[in-house]
This record gives structure tokens, sequence and C-alpha cells, in this order.
């Protein structure tokens, strides 16, 4: 990795928004808790939340990643309070394609994962990029599974 790949990789808005990574306290009694790791890197992650009506009322976190997850989870974390199943996915997709397929950010409101566009050369860290988002649909599909 050259100098200015490394310095476009880790921009200092990555690096901000990996140190002010918001909703870490964990939920007393959320709804579903998912624990997710990415093999290549060890970069772990587990989300709690509750779903009221479809949407997420509450969320929580522990990031144990790189600092592309941590920023990855800090952008999520920003804008999850309302999300749906389908904008969750949707989302989640639409980084995914950006990683591995040179696609378009994602859309609005978790389009500030454009930042992230420098890690699609990085294919061992796209997993712990989109831990987070992994992690939640998960999450809403366990909640779909009768108990």
């Amino acid at each position: 990795m050259s100098d200015q790949q490394l310095i476009d990789l880790y921009s200092g808005r990555i690096l901000a928004l990996a140190a002010d990574i918001p909703l870490c306290d964990p939920l007393i009694a959320p709804m579903v808790e998912v624990k997710r790791r990415a093999p290549l890197c060890g970069s772990t992650m587990t989300v709690q939340f509750d779903v009221e009506n479809g949407k997420i009322t509450r969320f929580g976190q522990n990031v144990k990643a790189c600092a592309l997850g941590q920023a990855a989870a800090s952008v999520v974390a920003q804008n999850i309070i309302g999300a749906d199943r389908d904008l969750v996915t949707k989302a989640r997709d639409q980084l995914r394609a950006m990683l591995d397929q040179e696609g378009a950010a994602p859309d609005a409101p978790f389009d500030e994962l454009k930042v992230l566009i420098p890690a699609r050369s990085f294919a061992n860290r796209h997993a712990s990029i989109l831990l987070s988002l992994d992690a939640i649909v998960e999450g809403f599909e366990r909640l779909d599974r009768p108990t």
C-alpha cells in the first residue's frame, strides 16, 4: 500500500467518525441482539435493538473493529433510529455494491458511507465495513422467526 493510498483510506473524516461512535450503551432487555465477526480481520460488532411498527426505536452497539468498521458503524448509528428493514437491507446491499462493484454510495440517510469509497481496493476490509448493517439485517430476520 502506497503512502497516498493510506492517506486516502484513512481520511480525516473517517478517523473523526471512528472517534465518535454514537449509541454505544448496552440496552436493557433488547428485543434482539446479534453478534457478528469479520473473519479476515477479526473485527466484531454486537448490535441490540427494539422494533415498533416495523421501525427501530432503540439501538445499542458494541464495536470492536478497525477504523473503517468503526466509521461505518458511526454513520449507521447516526441514522438508524426510525429505519425499517427495507431501508437497512437496501443500504447494506448498496454499500456492498459500492465496495465490490464500484456502485454508487448508499442513498440517504446512509449516504455518508461514501467516505468509505477509498476502501474499495481493500477487499480484506469489506466485511468489517459491512458488519453493522449485516448484523441489523440479521436482527430483523431473527425477529421474523417464530419462537
